[in-house]
């Protein structure tokens, strides 16, 4: 959710029993076959690269992946959930998955518009009076559309000193501290904009912070029940969840560690399992599977969640840098891979869990994976290998859309 590791710094019974045996299962990794049916040949660059991530001196714990194309699915893993226990990560393990919680706040927000609700050229203010004001900061010149693509200027909290000291050193006594919305916005509006709305594009969680309010705003629910109601419950994704201040993981999932922005190689590996994510919020709190975020990137490229009219806003990008290649549009990133393959994606970084979920257009081969440490880990390999099964040095576009947090 953050910048660059942390920073950077989510029927039958006979049919149920089979399932729930699958979801128990380890997942592929080089001492485990792949399962079958998958099509393991055919993704064994992507296993190759995500046992790359373990091995060096700034190795990850575990890697956990999955694809879906028109020939089926495919799930592997490579080392360990567990340094204690040493068991290999489950294909539904669950695991916080950080700033892909962002394109499910801009995917209600959408719909909103879609019902008439709301304009996403409308500025912030005439849903939020006062909220963002001061120090340079001005609600009526901000547009719930600049929120969305990143393009308003607001500060991004997690960049304020003393908040980033809470999240790293400080993390052990602030892990089960709650925030507020309005004390995260609080901290960003402590300092000036980047550059004027629309002027500039900067990643700024406080965005979807102020998106998240807007939602209740016009709704008159949370925010997360709406992502429920209009998404989760939709789309059956029953292992996707919200947790609000809750710091317990759902079961089945490993185990979440983090050096805390330390680089030094040598530094306390800390488990960071439980915490409370509120400090994350609609920016980045969402819990779930890679099973659960390939079918949720299937739908959401496949045009099933919006309108046709919002489908073309959802994707409509501004200029990351001056590189076509790379470019953000309403809560999802786009990119031009090694291979000319396009895909539309999005990281996402919280305390010991380092995520990713892709899809080419129209959803046709969807892909998520998961790494269990923040302090290494290399997102744009992980793509490359799946999507043009080779491993090759990403360019600069894609690794910095690959490292937003």
């Amino acid at each position: 959710m953050t910048v660059r590791t942390l920073r950077g710094a989510l029927t039958a019974v006979a049919a149920a029993a089979a399932l729930a045996a699958t979801a128990l299962a380890p997942a592929a990794s080089a001492t485990s076959a792949a399962p079958a049916g998958g099509g393991a040949g055919r993704h064994a660059a992507t296993q190759a690269a995500m046992e790359a991530q373990t091995t060096g001196p700034d190795k990850i714990p575990g890697v956990l992946g999955r694809a879906h194309d028109r020939h089926g699915s495919w799930h592997g893993g490579a080392g360990v959930a567990d340094l204690t226990t040493h068991r290999q990560r489950l294909s539904l393990d669950r695991f916080r998955a950080g700033s892909i919680s962002k394109v499910f706040s801009s995917v209600v927000l959408l719909q909103l518009e879609s019902e008439g609700r709301l304009n996403l050229d409308e500025p912030v203010e005439r849903r939020l009076p006062g909220v963002l004001r001061g120090n340079g900061n001005d609600g009526r010149r901000v547009t719930l559309r600049q929120l969305l693509n990143h393009s308003s200027g607001v500060y991004n909290y997690t960049e304020d000193a003393a908040f980033w000291q809470s999240l790293t050193k400080d993390f052990p006594k602030n892990r089960y501290a709650t925030r507020k919305p309005s004390q995260l916005v609080a901290t960003a509006l402590k300092h000036r904009p980047y550059f004027e709305p629309g002027k500039g594009w900067h990643y700024s969680n406080t965005n979807y912070i102020v998106a998240g309010m807007v939602i209740e705003k016009v709704t008159g629910h949370s925010y997360a029940d709406e992502i429920r109601r209009r998404v989760l419950r939709p789309l059956d994704l029953r292992n996707t969840t919200l947790p609000g201040t809750s710091s317990r993981m759902p079961d089945p999932h490993g185990r979440a560690y983090s050096k805390l922005n330390s680089t030094d190689p040598a530094a306390k590996i800390y488990d960071t399992t439980e915490l409370n994510p509120s400090w994350g919020w609609a920016a980045g709190e969402i819990i779930s599977t890679t099973g659960d975020l390939t079918r949720f990137y299937e739908a959401l490229l496949g045009g099933r969640l919006l309108p046709r009219h919002q489908q073309r806003e959802l994707l409509t990008t501004v200029p990351v840098q001056e590189q076509e290649m790379s470019a953000y549009g309403l809560g999802i990133a786009r990119a031009k891979l090694s291979c000319g393959t396009t895909v539309w994606f999005h990281s996402g970084g919280i305390h010991g869990s380092t995520s990713l979920a892709a899809s080419t257009a129209g959803g046709g081969h969807t892909a998520a994976f998961n790494l269990n440490g923040d302090w290494g880990g290399d997102l744009a390999a992980l793509l490359e290998a799946e999507y043009c099964s080779a491993a090759k040095s990403a360019g600069p576009g894609l690794t910095r859309l690959a490292s937003l947090r």
